[in-house]
């Protein structure tokens, strides 16, 4: 769901890079007062981890098309909305600067659709809600059906987000009707597959280490440490590895502008699969390598500037 510089004239890209940027800049000053000593370096990791699931689209059937994670919710839960929203803004930075994966124009926009709305609305309004009453610990159950649910609804928004935008940009063919018709099918198939994996990953987190999500748990210094080791290990296992396994088919976005410009696709010989491809993942180490660094700078920034608890 990353936009291209091409779907935004510059009034919508820079509206949305202002809107984005407040948020930012709120969650910055808000972490400032976090008493977890154990943050910052899970920040990193799953900065890390976030980038590489992002490299692994999964085919959505009978479609032709594919998805991938965005992440945002799943930070969201085990870090929390403000430093959830910090990671998010790694992960897409060094995507536009680095990979050119996006674009600078259109960062502003795909930090809105992808972490913004995750982090800062479906989180907070949807899934905190719906995850009262649960107790301490919530059950299998209730992570499964409130992940599943708030990721669909997060990814829907998120597209609504990318065909408003470029509607408002004025600068494509589209037709906004049909382009919406389209958006909206394919991404509510790609919001079932993030929530699928959303709530298994959140479950998975819950029997291993059930204090990350436990409320109201004091975490000693250290406490983490198992878990950030373990996260880094898989971030580069599925950087290196993993990212072989990735649909070639395009994804969502790419999708729906094609049928909606009435573009068919030409029958080719399918590509090899598992794409072994040792510049892919060098690419994905090295992109995961950055971005763990850039929070940790980042987190320690704002450690060190910590502000005294209100």
């Amino acid at each position: 769901m990353h936009m291209a510089d091409a779907l935004l004239s510059p009034a919508v890209g820079a509206s949305f890079w202002l809107a984005s940027g407040s948020a930012l800049a709120w969650c910055v000053r808000t972490m400032k007062t976090s008493d977890r000593d154990d943050l910052v370096p899970l920040m990193g990791v799953l900065g890390a981890f976030v980038f590489a699931v992002q490299m692994i689209n999964f085919t959505i059937p009978g479609t032709g098309s594919s998805g991938h994670l965005g992440g945002g919710l799943l930070l969201a839960i085990l870090l929390g909305p403000q430093a959830a929203f910090l990671v998010i803004a790694s992960v897409l930075t060094v995507q536009a600067l680095f990979f050119a994966d996006g674009g600078l124009l259109a960062l502003g926009a795909n930090l809105f659709n992808i972490g913004l709305i995750s982090c800062l609305v479906v989180y907070p309004l949807v899934y905190r809600p719906l995850m009262r009453g649960a107790g301490t610990l919530p059950s299998k159950r209730r992570i499964g059906w409130v992940a599943l649910l708030s990721s669909v609804i997060a990814v829907q928004l998120g597209a609504l987000g990318v065909v408003m935008q470029t509607h408002w940009s004025g600068i494509s063919s589209l037709p906004v009707a049909a382009f919406i018709w389209l958006m909206q099918p394919i991404h509510l198939a790609i919001g079932i597959g993030e929530g699928l994996a959303t709530a298994a990953l959140i479950v998975f987190v819950r029997q291993a280490r059930p204090d990350l999500l436990a409320v109201g748990v004091h975490r000693a210094p250290g406490a983490a440490s198992p878990v950030v080791i373990g996260v880094a290990a898989v971030a580069l296992l599925t950087a290196a590895v993993l990212s072989w396994f990735a649909s070639s088919k395009p994804d969502g976005l790419e999708w729906a502008i094609a049928h909606t410009m009435g573009v068919t696709s030409v029958a080719a010989e399918a590509p090899a699969w598992p794409a072994v491809d040792a510049g892919a993942s060098l690419a994905g180490v090295v992109g995961g390598t950055i971005t763990l660094f850039l929070v940790l700078a980042v987190g320690y920034w704002f450690k060190r500037h910590k502000s005294p608890r209100q």
